[in-house]
């Protein structure tokens, strides 16, 4: 189990690195983690929400994600409120104190343990994910998902610790020591995570880690730039240089303060043609040779910022003078006339005008869609792929259809080849709906890009990366204790 120091350590990514290494030596690994907290989720083949995070650790291991592997996911739709999803379905809204101090926690706990029972019984070893901080105090007797998973599964237990933020002594030191004893006892050792520079300088410190903690170092894994890892947070886009290049075909998607699954757009920016920022002021979305509107957890409220801070009549006015736009999912119900939510789904607005570009209206409901889908443009048979969806909204289209699903089903709305919005979380990972829109720009671009290959390539990667810096003889001799 890999647990951590705080938030945004890299538990993540370290735990995707494990899962291709043991998948790699010949073993049958899964990936678990008892609760997420995430705006960027997955659909598995059975229609069931997950965090993206486990997802993509389940790619690692080579095998399909389910639900098992995130039993309860929280997703922020305001500063204080989250939408359950239990055993991937959602299970209500609640403020942090309703679930925190509400919420029979040994109940949820007892199903958090049934999901990780039922994947020990396939896989081996199951590869255990942390949230936050393990020291969190005020939480322990809330705690579904750190150190109690830990002692209930008996797991080898590794704190990862940010050495670029900096403080590494004190947030290891301090994390072991401010555990009860029956949880310090599972701490097998410590990950130096994100290090900069030539690691041979930090021996002594390694050294003194090792003696004041009474744990060893287990590795220190260097700060990488050129491996591809899909990120489960969003604060990954504040790393990212969000303005307009020069010579290259700039796709700017709009930043909203309720954003979800901006794994849309990864691809994109690994075309070489392609420059792909995030845009929050009229400056740059002006710059742009193409927009897109992201999906979001608040649809009405981001509609509203934009309008707020005068972008409505921004991408009104870039849309007339003939700007490609498109909407994934949030995207597509902000572009159509009215967003309606009779039922308080998403809030206390009943309804908000849209940006009025696509002749749709949406009407917020309390079930929710979630499946995966393979889809083929009507107007372009060239036009396929696959993705998923996520959505409480029942768009009605007054026009034209964009995609054709497998089951028969329509999907989207299609303006012209410059204006078209869809449900279809993932739609940009095909090669042909990227070839499509970036021709309305460079009508003769080729596009053979293979994202399913890039992933490959990074998993492997990162492997071999963490097996240079870690003690694997250790991390082996724990899993036969």
């Amino acid at each position: 189990m890999f647990v951590g120091t705080g938030s945004d350590v890299g538990k993540s990514v370290l735990n995707a690195a494990f899962c291709r290494i043991f998948m790699q030596d010949g073993h049958s690994p899964a990936p678990f983690k008892a609760q997420n907290m995430a705006l960027n989720s997955f659909v598995t083949a059975e229609g069931l929400e997950i965090g993206r995070a486990q997802a993509v650790q389940a790619e690692a291991c080579g095998i399909p994600c389910s639900v098992e592997m995130n039993p309860v996911l929280l997703k922020p739709s305001g500063d204080m409120v989250s939408q359950v999803v239990l055993n991937g379905k959602p299970a209500g809204n609640k403020t942090a104190s309703e679930y925190f101090l509400d919420t029979n926690r040994n109940a949820l706990f007892s199903e958090v343990m049934k999901s990780y029972n039922r994947l020990a019984q396939k896989y081996n070893p199951i590869v255990i994910e942390g949230a936050g901080s393990i020291s969190e105090m005020n939480l322990w007797d809330k705690d579904i998902t750190n150190m109690r998973v830990a002692e209930a599964a008996d797991a080898a237990t590794i704190l990862v610790a940010d050495i670029d933020r900096g403080g590494v002594f004190a947030s290891v030191y301090g994390s072991i020591q401010l555990l009860p004893p029956s949880h310090r006892k599972l701490i097998k050792g410590v990950l130096i995570n994100k290090f900069r520079g030539d690691e041979r300088l930090f021996h002594e410190g390694r050294k003194m880690l090792e003696e004041i903690s009474g744990v060893p170092v287990l590795g220190v894994v260097p700060w990488f730039r050129d491996i591809f890892i899909e990120q489960e947070d969003s604060v990954v886009l504040d790393h990212l240089k969000n303005q307009p290049q020069p010579g290259k075909i700039n796709i700017a998607v709009v930043r909203l303060k309720h954003m979800a699954n901006f794994t849309d757009f990864d691809a994109l920016r690994h075309v070489s043609e392609v420059n792909l920022y995030y845009a929050e002021n009229e400056e740059t979305l002006a710059e742009a040779d193409i927009i897109i509107i992201p999906g979001s957890k608040n649809t009405i409220a981001d509609m509203d910022m934009l309008r707020q801070r005068g972008l409505e009549g921004v991408l009104m006015r870039l849309h007339q003078n003939g700007m490609p736009i498109y909407g994934i999912c949030g995207g597509f119900q902000m572009m159509g006339k009215f967003i309606h939510d009779p039922d308080g789904v998403e809030g206390n607005i009943p309804k908000t005008k849209g940006l009025g570009i696509l002749p749709v209206e949406t009407v917020f409901k309390e079930e929710k869609k979630t499946e995966q889908c393979r889809f083929q443009f009507i107007n372009d048979s060239s036009v396929t792929g696959s993705g998923y969806e996520i959505h409480m909204g029942v768009t009605n289209v007054d026009g034209s259809p964009l995609c054709r699903l497998e089951n028969g089903e329509t999907d989207g709305c299609f303006l012209n080849e410059k204006t078209w919005g869809t449900y279809i979380h993932g739609i940009f990972d095909n090669a042909s709906v990227i070839q499509q829109i970036l021709r309305q720009v460079k009508p003769d671009i080729l596009i053979n890009f293979s994202l399913k290959d890039l992933k490959e390539e990074g998993f492997n990667k990162l492997a071999n990366l963490v097996r240079d810096v870690v003690d694997m003889e250790a991390i082996y001799s724990f899993l036969k204790e």
